[in-house]
This record gives structure tokens, C-alpha cells and sequence, in this order.
């Protein structure tokens, strides 16, 4: 092999190597290397596809965090694979900056703050069905100025009631106030305090990533969540690629399956590789190929066929699925291979 074909990050570790180490470097190199015309898609897909079918069904609690249950195993490989909008159970680490991740004080302020409050958590507000009258009581007096503004009517010490013609619009009333949100993070709706190495970590049930990392003394490097969307739409696609990598391995080895992370990065490029999440479905990837075959092949064959024979789409069959269906040799290993055979006229023409 010419060592000038060599990525500079392998030249600079061979520099620093001695002959014996810089052989045996450049021996796992070269294994390492994909053989041309190889079938990596197909080999991912079997290579997770296969220790798929060895996984468990059940939910696990978090670790580390008993009240909180996450679905591990099969349902969450099948959320990420389909790009699910949101998770069953989205859950957030936030890790606090250096300088404060050991003040217990701090993080419970940080903690308090992050919970979505509404009205009813700071009000009673009870339906009086004989006299057909809404009666609210409530000491916060940031409830009380919300209750004012909502209703237009005034707070009488730490009592308010509302009377209506009838039952049908104070049950609108109370659903309006129900949903009134007093503060917090929206989307956030429990939190945990745990230890963690040394430090204080929050966790929390419910996620919203874009309002946790605008919160002053929350460490935003290292703060991450399950919901690999909102990482997409927070910190750019390499991150959403970087995640989807990470989840998925980490669902593998939670159940000791041995996938090479090679195989996830090549699933994860392909999700991500048009700018966006895609699916690994007929709402994705599959069913955005350019050949009509290879779409009709995976799912819905009549409407794909008929779409292509109304609008005159041509199959140029440079596909796997496609050379299969019309029985062609596939464009994979020595079927990459053109080769053109000159005879002896030709040579003693020129």
C-alpha cells in the first residue's frame, strides 16, 4: 500500500510508531477496508436485523433513576429506525456547569424551576353544580393576577366565583384554566435530582431541549436528551446523526448484542444524508427511491405501478432490487464489473 494514500490522522499516528507497531497498524488498516462492490447495505441490515429478533419486549426502568421507566429493547430500536416523532417516554440529563454541579442548593433551584406548573397546582377549583358556580381558592398571588386577567372578574381575598347560565360553560371554563401553565418548561412534567460520578444530575420526564440550554448554569455541552428530533431541530443534523448512532448502540448493548458500530453508521448516514430525519420505511428512505421497482418491491406495489404508468416514470434499473426483479445481474461485487472484449479484426484495423 502507498503511504501517501493514507488519511493524515493514520500518517501522523504512524510517525510517532515504531516498525513492529507501525505494521501491525497498517495490517488493521487494511483489514478494516470495505472491498469494493461490497454489499454493505444488505450486511447492516442483517447485521442488526438479526440480533433484533433476540430482544427482549420489555420496559426497563432508567438507570439510576427508579421512577422513571424508559422502553428499551425492540420498541425503542423500532422508534428510532421509524424516526418517531416523540419517544413513548421522553427523559432529559441535564448536567450543571463544573463550578455548581456539586451544590446540592443550586441544582434543586434549577431542578424546582425546570417542573411545568398550571393553575391547579397552586388552586383548588371545584365546580358548585347546585348553585351552577365556579369557586376557585388559592394563596399564590402570581395565580391570583393570572385568574383576574383569565376570567375578568376579581379575587375577593383568596376566593373567586363565577357564576354561569350553565353547566356546559363552566366545564369550558375550568378545562380553559386547567390548561393555563404558571411556569416552567413546557413539556417538562416531573424532575429528579440524583448523584452521578461526584456531581448532581438532573433528570426529568418529559423534553424540551431548546428551553432547558437557554437556563443560565445548565452545562449545554454535555446535556442530551432520547428525543432525537428535537436534537435535530436544537443542534443540526450531525448532531441528530451523532445521536441516532449513540442511542441505537446503546439499546444493543443494554441487551449484550455485539453489533459493530460500523453497521449503525451506515443506517444513520442514510437517515440523515438528504439534510433531514427520514424513516427506514415506505414513509422514508424505502419509499423515496428513484426506481419504481425497488419502491413497488418493499411496500403498496399496485399504487407504485400505477403512479408510474401515469406520469411515464422510467426505472433506469441501477439498483439491487430492481436487477433482481427483471432477473439481470445485480450491480454488486463482480456485478459492478463491465468488461469489453476486443477481437483480433479491431487490432489490425488500427
Amino acid at each position: 500500500m502507498n503511504l501517501e494514500e493514507l488519511p493524515n490522522s493514520v500518517k501522523s499516528r504512524l510517525d510517532k510508531m515504531d516498525a513492529k507497531r507501525r505494521y501491525k497498524l497498517l495490517q488493521n488498516y487494511k483489514k478494516a477496508l470495505i472491498t469494493p462492490g461490497e454489499a454493505v447495505g444488505t450486511i447492516a441490515a442483517q447485521s442488526i436485523g438479526e440480533p433484533g429478533t433476540q430482544m427482549t419486549l420489555r420496559t426497563f426502568h432508567y438507570a439510576g433513576v427508579a421512577e422513571l421507566s424508559v422502553p428499551l429493547g425492540l420498541p425503542r430500536l423500532i422508534e428510532i429506525i421509524d424516526a418517531k416523532r416523540t419517544p413513548k417516554n421522553c427523559i432529559m440529563v441535564i448536567f450543571i456547569e463544573e463550578k455548581h454541579s456539586k451544590d446540592k442548593e443550586f441544582v434543586d433551584d434549577i431542578a424546582n424551576g425546570l417542573r411545568e406548573r398550571f393553575l391547579p397546582d397552586a388552586c383548588e377549583i371545584d365546580i358548585d353544580v347546585k348553585s351552577k358556580k365556579l369557586v376557585i381558592k388559592t394563596s399564590n398571588e402570581e395565580a391570583k393576577g393570572i385568574l383576574e386577567r383569565l376570567t375578568e372578574e376579581k379575587m375577593r381575598g383568596n376566593r373567586l366565583v363565577i357564576k354561569k347560565e350553565s353547566l356546559s360553560d363552566l366545564k369550558k371554563l375550568k378545562e380553559k384554566l386547567d390548561k393555563k401553565r404558571l411556569g416552567g418548561i413546557k413539556g417538562i412534567n416531573r424532575v429528579f435530582v440524583r448523584e452521578l460520578d461526584g456531581e448532581y444530575v438532573i433528570y426529568t420526564e418529559g423534553s424540551n431541549l431548546k428551553g432547558v440550554l437557554g437556563i443560565k448554569g445548565i452545562d449545554a455541552r454535555r446535556t442530551t436528551t432520547n428525543d432525537i428530533l428535537q436534537i435535530y431541530e436544537t443542534l443540526g443534523i450531525e448532531a441528530a446523526r451523532n445521536a441516532i448512532v449513540k442511542e441505537a448502540l446503546g439499546v444493543l448493548e443494554d441487551q449484550n448484542l455485539d453489533v459493530d458500530i460500523r453497521h449503525i453508521m451506515l443506517v444513520a448516514d442514510q437517515m440523515t444524508v438528504s439534510g433531514e430525519i427520514q424513516a427506514v420505511g415506505r414513509q422514508g428512505i424505502s419509499g423515496t427511491k428513484e426506481s419504481v421497482l425497488a419502491r413497488a418491491a418493499f411496500e403498496e406495489t399496485e399504487k407504485h405501478i400505477l403512479n408510474a404508468a401515469l406520469y411515464g416514470e422510467v426505472d433506469l434499473l441501477e439498483g439491487v432490487a430492481e436487477n433482481i426483479i427483471v432477473g439481470q445481474p445485480i450491480p454488486i461485487g463482480t456485478g459492478t464489473v463491465e468488461l469489453a472484449v476486443r477481437n483480433q479484426g479491431d487490432k489490425k484495423k488500427k
